[in-house]
């Protein structure tokens, strides 16, 4: 059985919380376990309801939705950020935040479709249980489409607006955010170390300590050293180590 996604709604607006409540509520492929009408408030929901997406709007008094977005990317389950707004001029800061989508009021059933399609993409498995991970290649859109076996990834980087994807001795370059990429690639051996870096832990050979509690991390394959958050390092050994 596929387990349905678990959206949280974010809005200081009741009306619109009940609007898209209502619209989401008829896709068999979505439970929504809970609301919230403020940036804090949708923090501590998040770590309480462990959401698989969170549907979060812009304008909101005291803590916006950029700001909220970036305390979410610091949480040990990350949930993938759809802004759902009136003013159509955030998109490009919301991309740049890494959201999956971006919905503007009043919200049109057609783009709210495509979004829950796209989240389904992202999310959802119907593999038998303790069966491993359906073989695929990620896909590297561009002038040429390349297609890329996970395996072979070493690490996945975010530099600016770009995301790149480290193999042995080449890389490439997408637009594709690296949340999106951190959902595809979640039946595979990838670990978040930083807010910018995504690693494959089948090619770590060695975790050295930096400072403050941060510790650099080295990689088979490259000379590069990959930075290591210390909120992650705890998690990063749990991962790695028997």
């Amino acid at each position: 059985m596929t387990k349905p996604i678990k959206v949280l709604i974010v809005d200081d607006e009741r009306y619109s919380r009940e609007e898209l409540s209502h619209l989401l509520s008829t896709y068999t492929t979505i439970r929504i376990v809970g609301e919230a009408d403020s940036g804090d408030q949708c923090i501590t929901k998040a770590l309480e309801l462990q959401p698989d997406v969170i549907f979060l709007d812009i304008e909101m008094p005291k803590r916006n939705g950029m700001d909220t977005a970036n305390m979410l990317k610091e949480l040990k389950k990350t949930p993938l950020i759809v802004f759902a707004t009136a003013y159509p001029n955030f998109a490009v800061e919301a991309f740049r935040q890494e959201a999956v989508d971006y919905l503007v009021k009043p919200f049109d059933p057609q783009e709210l479709d495509e979004t829950v399609h796209r989240l389904e993409r992202y999310l959802l498995t119907d593999r038998e249980e303790n069966a491993g991970p359906t073989p695929f290649k990620l896909a590297i859109e561009g002038e040429e489409i390349i297609y890329i076996n996970p395996n072979d990834i070493l690490f996945i980087y975010r530099d600016n607006r770009v995301t790149k994807i480290a193999l042995t001795g080449e890389e490439f370059e997408t637009k594709t955010p690296l949340k999106e990429l951190e959902a595809r690639l979640k039946e595979y051996s990838f670990f978040r170390t930083h807010k910018s870096y995504l690693v494959n832990l089948n090619h770590v050979s060695r975790l050295i300590p930096w400072f403050n509690g941060a510790y650099h991390l080295e990689m088979e394959g490259t000379k590069e050293m990959l930075s290591v958050s210390r909120n992650y390092v705890k998690a990063l050994r749990a991962e790695l180590e028997l």
